[in-house]
This record gives C-alpha cells, structure tokens and sequence, in this order.
C-alpha cells in the first residue's frame, strides 16, 4: 500500500515537473529562437491576411520539439508511444517545410503525407492494443474487426489533422480549442478511471501550447503554421484513441470539426461530384462569423472555446 501511495505521489510530481518545464522551455524557445523562423507572406484569401506579413510563422517547429523533449524526460515512453512520438515530430517536419518553402506544397502531396501518418498511426495502434472500443455514455464496449478498425482509424487521424490545420485562421483559435478539448478528455479519464500512458503526455502538449498561446493571442507575435497544427491534430486523435473512448472525439471536438470540417466537405462535393452546398455560407466558419457577423478575432475565440466548454461539459454531466 505504502509503494502504491508513494507511486502516485512520483507520478503527481512528474506530471507538474513535466508540464512545467514543457512551459518554461517552449517560452524560452519562442522568445529567443523563433526570430530564426521562415516569415509569413499574408494570405491574400485569408480575412485579414495581410496583417500577417512578416511574422514568424512555423512556431509549431519549436513547441513541438519542447513538447517531445518534456514526453523524453518526464513521461517514461514506452515503444508504442516513441513510435507516436516520431510520428508527431515527422508530422511537425512535414508541415514545417511547407510553412518554409517558397512554394507552397499542393493539397494532394499534403493529403497523402497525411494519409501515410494516419496508416503509421493505425497499425501501431493495432500492434500494441485489442480492437475493442467502449461507449461511455452507453457502457457498452464493441469489438471491432481489424481491417475496419484501421480503416476508421485511418480517417479519425487523417479528419484530426485536417480540420484542425483549417481551423488555424484566427490567432489564439485552434490553440484555445486544442487545449480545451485536450483537457475535458482529462477530466473524462479521470473521472471513470481510463487514463493511460498518454494522458500525462498531453498534459505536457498542454504545458507547450499554453506557452504559444501566450505568444499567439490577439494580436499575435507569431503563428504556428502547419508545422503546428499538422501535429496537434495528430497529437488529438492520438489521444482519443489511446482514451478506449474514441467516439468522444465527436462532441469533444465538435467546434473544430465544424469549423474546418465543413470547408472540406464542400471542397470535395465540388472537386469531385460537382455538388455545391452551403454555397451562402462561408468557410472556415470563424471566416463566417469575422466577415458577415462582424465578430472580432478576440470574439471567436472566446464565443467558440465557451460552446465547446459547454459540449464537454454536457457530455461529462451524462458520464
């Protein structure tokens, strides 16, 4: 019993020493470093595009180094998740060469570098944990096939990646969002007792991006370009799906689901079935909102964290 106690107590203090020092490095980075970074060029299709030019842009770089240094020293990896961590540092590259090249990386070569992270992720996952998802709020668990397990893997992470890196357009947005999402998922294992050996992990991913969100809250000093939000996505479906519960990704992501979500679904009936929808309104929503609601950037960010809280929140109440 005394081995027990004194284990939690280890394990307290390397979550607080492990988030901490996830913080204070990506501040120092940030700070110090991110003058090194490529510089953004203002987007002239992005709503207030322009007042982006000449930042650094391709932070994501630096707190997701920090954060695999803090998972390295604090969180004890096993295989399975130094392989996850590999995967989260080759997404972080993969998007921090598109932020630096002159010309911009097509949306074909990036789907599939996403696709191929996905099928990594997915067979990892299978190789080292059972085909068995549960259904919190029914409490039920239900075995799934391999082959349709991976393939709904497949899309979970491929979805993730995606709608969070179009949700990337205001500052502070995404950012906010991942970390509440991150954090009622928390809350949840917590609660009914699913943590895992990733839980502490993003805790840590937490501690990195509340440092950036420091740095990127309106008006930005820096953006984190897809070297961040490729890998944050990542990082989001990694921990849905280590929860057992990953079905909660639905409600615990809504908001970015149907932030970017709805662009690529109207992208892809054009490209592809010439099928137009939604044609009045704009896409990402935040576009929506900031152009013909008239919000601020400090309004979308606040407006769509609280409708997100209030999702979790409800879900956790059922729970």
């Amino acid at each position: 019993m005394l081995t027990t106690i004194g284990s939690e107590i280890s394990s307290k203090w390397l979550l607080f020493f492990g988030v901490c020092f996830s913080f204070v490095t990506t501040t120092v980075a940030l700070r110090y470093v991110s003058t090194f970074l490529p510089r953004d060029l203002g987007r002239e299709f992005a709503h207030d595009g322009k007042k982006s030019a000449g930042k650094p842009r391709g932070a994501g770089l630096l707190f997701v180094l920090t954060f695999a240094l803090s998972a390295l020293l604090f969180g004890a990896p096993k295989t399975e998740i130094l392989i996850y961590l590999v995967l989260i540092v080759t997404a972080m590259i993969t998007g921090y060469l598109d932020d630096a090249s002159k010309n911009p990386w097509g949306e074909y070569k990036k789907g599939f570098l996403d696709f191929l992270i996905a099928l990594a992720i997915a067979i990892t996952y299978l190789s080292y944990q059972s085909n068995q998802i549960h259904f919190s709020l029914l409490q039920m668990d239900l075995t799934i096939p391999y082959p349709v397990f991976g393939a709904l893997i497949v899309v979970l992470v491929w979805v993730s990646i995606n709608v969070t890196n179009c949700t990337d357009g205001v500052d502070g947005l995404s950012g906010s969002l991942t970390v509440t999402s991150l954090f009622g998922l928390f809350l949840f294992e917590k609660i009914t007792g699913a943590g895992n050996d990733f839980s502490v992990l993003s805790m840590f991913f937490m501690g990195a991006l509340l440092s950036y969100l420091w740095f990127n809250a309106t008006p930005s000093l820096l953006m984190m370009g897809d070297a961040g939000s490729r890998a944050m996505g990542l990082v989001i479906a990694i921990a849905f799906l280590k929860s057992g519960s990953p079905l909660l990704y639905i409600p615990f992501v809504l908001v970015m689901i149907l932030d970017g979500g709805l662009g690529l679904v109207k992208v892809f009936l054009l490209r592809f079935f010439k099928i137009r929808i939604l044609t009045k309104v704009r896409t990402p929503l935040h576009d929506q909102v900031r152009k013909n609601m008239g919000w601020s950037n400090t309004q979308t960010v606040f407006r769509f964290v609280i409708i997100q809280i209030v999702l979790i929140g409800f879900v956790l109440l059922l729970l």
